[in-house]
């Protein structure tokens, strides 16, 4: 049986991922002239997304601590 912990580690892995090829999608479109700025525009908002899904899952596995 899978924790809590060990689904959000396999969500954050499957979140970078996605990031990741986001990332090289949009520098190939970029590096294009002719673009459609309305879809790299949308490609750019998502990873935007990703990346505070990213940030909230991670402070999710940072335990706590104590000062």
């Amino acid at each position: 049986m899978l924790t809590d912990r060990d689904s959000l580690l396999r969500k954050l892995h499957e979140l970078r991922s996605e990031h990741r090829d986001l990332d090289t999608v949009i520098a190939r479109l970029s590096e294009h002239g002719a673009v459609d700025h309305l879809q790299l525009k949308r490609l750019k908002k998502r990873k935007l997304l990703l990346k505070d899904e990213i940030a909230w899952l991670e402070s999710r596995l940072i335990p706590d601590s104590i000062a």
